[in-house]
């Protein structure tokens, strides 16, 4: 899920959020960074950060000469079956994935990776730990690695955008780790190493292999470009592949402005069948004259081949610089560079080791509901960063975050007034994220107005398909 996509998410879903937003904090406050995308690259930190957040993936993984392919057997279709994995269990029955037989025991804790398949933009693997990983830090019946893949290091690794499922057995845990393969072209033969670092806290290298061979996909031209001059953007659709259990839309997109996201929710075809969409994957990004272009590659439900049409249902999620203000007045108003939001800071006030910010949002909707109220109110205590002036430019425009002991990003929200969007904000200027030597008129506030746009739905458009799209 990109940024995009968890800002919708989060303001639709009635869950503990707290909890929610103290996985991503920690995950995003991870040192290393990772990548449409800047804003995918950081929720791709969060799943590497967070135990129990998975990676997804498909296609036909096959090396005759090194592996034994698997008949449609109970164990591995069974393994699918748990982690709700549809093209695993479809690739199984059609004799599509390899088994694996590798095991490794380090520092007591042994690793055994048991299947493998790729398909289309998806790789998967399999594996069991065995219970010994519950003397490490985490809680019990959490299980988290930290791993690289392709002897890269840290959270560059383009193979860490996915998803991860863990599932207690006896004796240990299954997992499944489902990765988007990062690169724009396909190779018929590579080896993935994965070196598995520490689970659990537990130090270790296991170091794994895996041969991995895909069969051609099947590709069908369409090139058809949809325009949305209001937006200032446009789609361009430009090619569908196809593998055993899974298709794949490579699709254009050109932006006005730098940051806004096009999201493709779904499509629907002339019969009426209803596609999906995971993850995409960014295959080159450049700014031309007309404006920011970005190639994406999205996993989606296996196209039909006797149908004609697709209907395609885009969204828009607009970016909006974040603005900022130099702390040495007590009150000022920052107002959005695209919309008319404006932030009125009516205090600044330090009391000892605290810093409390007294502040309305303007031009906020008059009938917000509870729901969304609330949802503004958890928001808040992460749009708000306190820089050091001097090292604002040390912030990486790629995966911002403040430099460590020169920035403040987290702060505890208070509302005062519900009817007038009144709030304090309280910054812990001595906690774990600090800024060293601070003085308000050296530290720069800076907010983000971009969580309260929302997403817009753009008219959906149709692509007309070739005959014989098989």
């Amino acid at each position: 899920m990109d940024n995009k996509e968890f800002k919708t998410a989060i303001e639709q879903i009635p869950v503990p959020k707290e909890k929610v937003f103290s996985a991503i904090s920690k995950g995003i406050n991870k040192e290393g960074s990772r990548g449409k995308a800047k804003k995918k690259k950081v929720l791709a930190g969060v799943a590497t950060a967070a135990a129990l957040l998975g990676i997804t993936v498909a296609s036909g993984f096959v090396n005759p000469t090194m592996n034994k392919v698997l008949a449609n057997t109970p164990l591995i279709g069974g393994i699918f079956q748990e982690f709700n994995d549809e093209t695993g269990v479809e690739l199984a029955q059609r004799d599509a994935v390899t088994e694996l037989n590798q095991s490794i025991t380090k520092n007591g804790v042994t690793v055994k990776l048991t299947s493998a398949y790729f398909d289309g933009n998806v790789v998967s693997i399999t594996g069991f730990v065995d219970e010994d990983v519950e003397r490490g830090q985490n809680e019990k019946g959490e299980v988290s690695f930290d791993m690289n893949f392709e002897h890269n290091k840290g959270d560059n690794d383009p193979w860490l955008s996915g998803s991860r499922g863990i599932k207690k057995v006896e004796n240990g845990y299954n997992f499944q780790w489902k990765m988007e393969y990062p690169y724009k072209s396909f190779k018929e033969n590579f080896t993935l190493p994965i070196t598995i670092h520490n689970i659990n806290g537990i130090k270790g290298e296991w170091n794994f292999d895996i041969p991995i061979q895909q069969e051609k996909n099947s590709t069908l031209a369409i090139n058809q470009e949809q325009g949305y001059p209001e937006d200032e953007l446009k789609i361009r659709i430009k090619e569908i592949l196809t593998a055993k259990a899974s298709s794949s839309l490579i699709y254009e997109t050109v932006e006005k402005y730098k940051g806004d996201d096009i999201y493709i929710q779904k499509a629907v075809d002339n019969r009426g069948k209803v596609y999906r969409f995971e993850n995409p994957t960014l295959l080159e990004e450049s700014k031309q004259e007309d404006g920011y272009h970005s190639t994406m590659r999205r996993e989606m439900t296996k196209v039909n081949s006797d149908i004609t049409s697709l209907t395609i249902y885009p969204q828009l999620s607009t970016a909006d610089p974040k603005v900022q203000q130099l702390m040495n007045i007590k009150s000022f108003t920052l107002k959005s560079t695209r919309f008319n939001l404006g932030l009125q800071v009516n205090d600044v006030i330090q009391k000892g080791g605290k810093l409390v910010i007294d502040y309305q949002l303007k031009g906020l909707p008059k009938n917000l509901i509870k729901g969304k109220l609330e949802t503004i109110n958890h928001n808040l205590k992460y749009l708000f960063w306190l820089v050091d002036k001097e090292y604002l430019t040390e912030i990486d425009p790629e995966n911002p975050w403040p430099p460590k002991n020169h920035g403040i990003p987290f702060n505890k929200v208070k509302m005062i007034d519900k009817e007038t969007a009144h709030f304090q904000s309280t910054f812990d200027l001595n906690g774990e994220e600090r800024i060293e030597n601070f003085k308000l008129e050296n530290t720069m506030l800076l907010f983000d107005f971009s969580s309260f746009v929302p997403t817009t739905k753009l008219k959906p458009f149709t692509v007309e398909l070739p005959v014989g799209n098989e």
